[in-house]
């Protein structure tokens, strides 16, 4: 079993707050975020990239080995995990993440695809959001 920490700090109220975001690791340090990184679109970082980013890792690690598994050789993985903050009420949910993602590889098309589904459905990230998950997939195959 492996357990991984995120990190989090805040200061001040909702819109004229700050934060700093820090990962165990150390890839990320003290990032900033805050409610203009989070709803103007200014720099700094924000929960949903995060949640993007990780989404779109995890995917595309069990892809490559699903690939990997039905024969797939010289894999390339592309992807984005889209995800969708709402209003909600009162509040706010994250209601989807969209997979979008390009692989290459030396296989067969039909094979590819089904990976594609099976790594959506089964990586770790998928299987924790609490969220609609849809794809779309572009297959290279050789």
């Amino acid at each position: 079993m492996f357990t991984r920490k995120g990190s989090a700090q805040w200061q001040g109220g909702l819109k004229d707050g700050k934060g700093e975001v820090s990962t165990q690791s150390g890839a990320l340090k003290d990032q900033p975020y805050g409610y203009n990184t989070r709803f103007e679109d200014k720099p700094g970082t924000n929960p949903e990239e995060l949640i993007g980013a990780a989404h779109a890792a995890c995917f595309s690690m069990a892809l490559s080995m699903i690939l990997e598994n039905a024969g797939v050789t010289d894999a390339q993985i592309e992807t984005t995990s889209a995800v969708t903050l709402e209003k909600q009420g009162e509040g706010f949910a994250i209601t989807k993440a969209h997979l979008t993602t390009t692989v290459s590889g030396k296989g067969d098309e039909a094979a590819i695809r089904k990976a594609t589904e099976d790594a959506k459905a089964g990586c770790p990230v998928s299987k924790l959001l609490k969220a609609e998950v849809t794809m779309d997939a572009t297959i290279n195959a050789a």
